[in-house]
């Protein structure tokens, strides 16, 4: 069986920094499957009116992704890296839960057995707690929370929501708990890469 944070690590040696969520979506594609000759994996996999970012047929098992980064600039192995800024944080934190869910619902079809949502990020905003009374304050992902049930804006109809109004409800229960993945030399304050994986299981 998959073992996600295995994987991350052994990803990171090789690739600690990515162009973008295509590039981060191949590369840990390739990884599995050095890890797991065996597995039968497929990117953009259709389903319904959904596609999955990385699903692994014979282990019935789907991988929804997320990479957001703060500008910077780097150069690894003889390759250069400028990464943009990414704004939207509120945004980037409901699509993230939105993900949970979209496994959930493929999961409750039969489809899928377990899988994994998972985001890498420089940008500290993510893990780093945040008020409590703020309008997006029901979809932080911080260090520690414990996300579950009924997720919704304090105000939905605030303009700044935009085609998010709708909340999310998951069914299961989630403890959010991030991981260190690389520190990267480069122009900019933010080189630590940080990781959330989440685990909707059987």
């Amino acid at each position: 069986m998959l073992n996600i944070h295995e994987v991350m690590s052994e990803l990171a040696k090789a690739r600690p920094i990515f162009h973008s969520e295509a590039d981060f979506q191949f590369a840990l594609a390739w990884q599995i499957r050095e890890m797991m000759p065996d597995s039968q994996i497929r990117l953009e996999f259709p389903y319904k009116s959904m596609r999955l970012d990385i699903w692994i047929f014979n282990q019935e098992t789907a991988i929804e992704l997320k990479y957001k980064t703060k500008r910077m600039q780097s150069g690894h192995d003889d390759e250069q890296f400028a990464l943009r800024e990414q704004a939207g944080q509120d945004f980037g934190c409901y699509d993230f839960l939105k993900d949970i869910k979209r496994i959930e619902t493929i999961k409750s079809s039969g489809l899928a057995k377990r899988g994994f949502a998972v985001m890498l990020t420089n940008d500290p905003s993510y893990w780093t707690p945040k008020s409590s009374i703020a309008n997006p304050a029901a979809f932080r992902i911080y260090e520690g929370r414990a996300v579950t049930g009924n997720l919704e804006w304090l105000d939905p109809t605030a303009s700044s929501v935009k085609s998010r109004r709708t909340p999310i409800n998951l069914r299961g229960s989630y403890n959010l708990s991030w991981r260190n993945y690389s520190e990267i030399p480069g122009t900019g304050i933010f080189p630590h890469f940080r990781y959330l994986a989440v685990a909707i299981e059987e």
